[in-house]
């Protein structure tokens, strides 16, 4: 049997390879999971991706599971708590980060509805689908992803610039970059 083809940034590792066969570019609804994205995007910032796959689970037991209610209780001895624990990013700015993104986050949910509703309406509500034949012609942001991150600015959220809004928006499906060569693209 063949190997499948795929986006060169999945390269040799096996959890990078696993992420972007089975989860990359596929449309996220639920709010909890976009929560999650959101959350783990903003943790990147300044590291590579596959460091935050590897911590991706101590994120979920550390953030109980990416309930944005209980994220959002959280208090100084939970700030203390998380920011000696290995299993997660261990920077202070992005811990209080998803704190105050929750509380963001439910805001959005109680005006919107829902999170997806409000998130989903920057792009029309359809996955835009891009056709690019190499990593070169992927953008690492958009005008859907400036006003995207603009209104989260706007409403309080922290790591939240238009490249890691462009990221995520790429991560839950609402942007289809994959190249053309790659089992993924259709």
């Amino acid at each position: 049997m063949s190997e499948l083809k795929r986006c060169e940034w999945a390269g040799g590792d096996e959890l990078m390879r696993e992420y972007h066969d089975s989860e990359w570019g596929v449309p996220v609804h639920d709010d909890r999971r976009l929560f999650e994205f959101l959350t783990l995007e903003g943790a990147q910032a300044g590291l590579s991706w596959i460091t935050i796959l590897r911590k991706r689970e101590g994120y979920r037991r550390a953030f109980s599971d990416f309930d944005p209610k209980i994220v959002a209780a959280y208090t100084d001895a939970d700030v203390e708590r998380l920011i000696v624990d290995p299993g997660i990013v261990r920077n202070r700015a992005k811990i209080l980060s998803a704190i105050g993104n929750a509380k963001a986050f439910l805001k959005v949910q109680d005006e919107f509805g829902s999170f997806a509703r409000f998130q989903w309406d920057f792009i029309g509500g359809t996955p835009i689908k891009n056709s690019p034949t190499t990593l070169a012609e992927i953008p690492a942001k958009t005008a859907q992803s400036d006003a995207f991150s603009k209104e989260l600015l706007r409403r309080g959220f922290k790591f939240v610039g238009s490249t890691i809004c462009y990221a995520h928006m790429q991560a839950v499906g609402m942007v289809n970059d994959h190249v053309v060569t790659c089992f993924r693209y259709t």
